[in-house]
């Protein structure tokens, strides 16, 4: 009797490190959601939410003559472009998601194809870093890769914007 309540409670106690874990990656993505969600929506106050204060934005790309290069950007910009009233919609859906987090400190990174209406833009690499204080995650950090060709977005994703 004693044995089998032994091997129970060793048997469960992986699966309850491994919902843990599961949870905690739960709450990292629920503020790069409602980042999406409020580009979706045109709601810069659903973004902010999902940001600290000082956050920080690059985009890695090329120049005109092909040259690599980074742009930089901050919360204020992002939240007034994402704010502005515009016709079509801007979604950006992810695949490929990998979480990595190491205390109060987490790591996102996943493709993306960023479309304005039906039309895909560009595609390329999102990497979030998230901070957990005393608010929840929070987006400190996002940096992207962007392309207009080359994009290879999956069928499931493409078959949305038709």
């Amino acid at each position: 009797m004693v044995r089998n309540i032994v091997f129970l409670m060793c048997a469960t106690m992986p699966s309850s490190g491994v919902f843990a874990q599961q949870m905690e990656q739960v709450a990292i993505m629920e503020p790069i959601n409602a980042l999406f969600e409020g580009m979706n929506k045109g709601d810069s106050a659903m973004v902010h939410k999902a940001f600290m204060e000082d956050a920080g934005f690059s985009s890695i790309g090329t120049d005109k003559e092909g040259n690599p290069k980074i742009g930089r950007g901050n919360l204020h910009r992002f939240l007034v472009a994402m704010g502005t009233p515009r016709e079509e919609v801007y979604s950006e859906p992810i695949w490929d998601v990998k979480i990595e987090m190491d205390g109060h400190f987490a790591q996102v990174w996943a493709k993306y194809a960023f479309y304005v209406g039906k039309e895909l833009h560009h595609c390329g690499v999102d990497a979030f870093h998230l901070f957990k204080g005393t608010n929840g995650w929070k987006i400190f950090q996002v940096s992207d890769t962007r392309q207009q060709e080359g994009c290879e977005v999956p069928a499931a994703i493409q078959n949305k914007f038709k």
